[in-house]
């Protein structure tokens, strides 16, 4: 049985709830450890009468425990698990038809920006980028026909720090419906629905997962008639990730808050090294007090995340440069493992905003700081600044 008492995200602590939360203890063996289900299909009763398990796309009993625990977490009633955040994000873009609108912050993750802007818009669906840390541009940008308001915060890759409920208010004054993805800060950091968003976002393939082995999207909200809507999309157009992905990523939400905190840790102390260094010129990084979202994020998160930006003195072949002389952080796309990344957004995971009003700086440098040991990471850091 599913420890469902778990489930109240008021009733019990975060870290509690990431191991307990929609578990399953093995009805035969007694074991602690939620069974991978493999099975595709399930015996019923009689003719559409099941135990609430029918075909493996529509539900399954592991998908089902990560559902719960993760929408726990977020404190969501409803949670919904795809085979990536790109899949996650298609099937809540799909509640939208030719001649709605969207509104997009104007520094997003490349991939939220290509689907959007080269796959939606093929459907006739309309869209605009705004600085969404400017409510007022927000409010400019409404129309009668916008539906849904898209954020990120933080902000992939400047660390843009946005009031959530703030945009949430011009949102629904407006008639449309927030969607935030959670990527960066996790649900340990922040609570977007707790803030006024609709629907959060994840991809899992990240923190949530936390170790480079699994791909996953995640969905959540309070809404019941979205979640249904949803729920349909989900088993209509079928991108679910299979039994074993969605037990590495359940188990990858049982470490989540340790690992948050120690990936917090190290990278506020890679900010310390990178802003006493001459060769960079700018530090993103919202745990700064001169960051222009810090207040907002005091106010709206735990802590201030494992990820770092920063540009360098030299431009572009600097940037470059510099990704390939480190050793402690490996050259890779990705992020929020328990290993240490770096990467150049503007040739790797935002390429595809190039020339457009999302594009990024070309000697931007992106860093997600892992778990290693934080000396390790500075002096690797150290050694590969001062050789530019």
């Amino acid at each position: 049985m599913a420890d469902d008492q778990f489930a109240d995200p008021q009733a019990f602590g975060f870290e509690t709830r990431a191991i307990r939360a929609g578990q399953h203890h093995d009805p035969t063996s007694g074991a602690v450890v939620t069974p991978i289900s493999l099975a595709t299909t399930f015996v019923q009763e009689s003719p559409g009468r099941h135990r609430g398990y029918e075909y493996a796309r529509t539900n399954n009993p592991t998908r089902q425990a990560l559902q719960e625990c993760l929408a726990s977490l977020e404190g969501a009633t409803h949670g919904l698990a795809f085979a990536s955040g790109l899949a996650a994000e298609d099937t809540l873009l799909r509640t939208l038809s030719s001649g709605d609108h969207l509104v997009l912050g104007n520094d997003a993750y490349g991939g939220t920006f290509r689907l959007i802007s080269a796959v939606v818009a093929a459907a006739g669906i309309e869209w605009t980028a705004v600085d969404l840390t400017q409510p007022e541009q927000l409010r400019a940008a409404m129309r009668p026909e916008t539906k849904i308001v898209w954020a990120e915060t933080p902000t992939n890759p400047l660390l843009t720090v946005v009031d959530l409920a703030a945009i949430a208010e011009v949102t629904h004054q407006g008639g449309a419906q927030l969607v935030v993805d959670n990527t960066f800060a996790t649900p340990y950091l922040q609570q977007p629905l707790a803030e006024g968003a609709d629907v959060v976002v994840h991809s899992t393939t990240k923190y949530c997962g936390g170790h480079s082995d699994v791909v996953g999207g995640f969905l959540a909200t309070n809404d019941d008639e979205l979640a249904a809507r949803l729920a349909y999309l989900q088993n209509a157009v079928g991108a679910v990730g299979g039994p074993f992905d969605n037990y590495l990523t359940l188990r990858g939400l049982k470490t989540l808050a340790v690992r948050m905190d120690r990936h917090c840790d190290n990278a506020e102390a890679v900010v310390e090294l990178l802003l006493a260094h001459p060769k960079v010129t700018k530090v993103l990084y919202p745990g700064l007090s001169d960051h222009p979202g810090h207040e907002a994020a005091r106010r709206q998160m735990r802590r201030f995340g494992g990820m770092v930006s920063f540009r360098v003195a030299g431009g572009a072949d600097a940037a470059m440069r510099l990704t390939t002389a480190t050793q402690v952080f490996s050259l890779a796309e990705s992020l929020g493992a328990v290993e240490s990344l770096i990467e150049h957004p503007g040739v790797m995971t935002h390429a595809s905003a190039a020339g457009s009003e999302l594009e990024v700086p070309d000697d931007l440098v992106r860093l997600s700081v892992g778990i290693e040991s934080s000396q390790d990471q500075l002096d690797d850091l150290q050694r590969a600044l001062d050789g530019l």
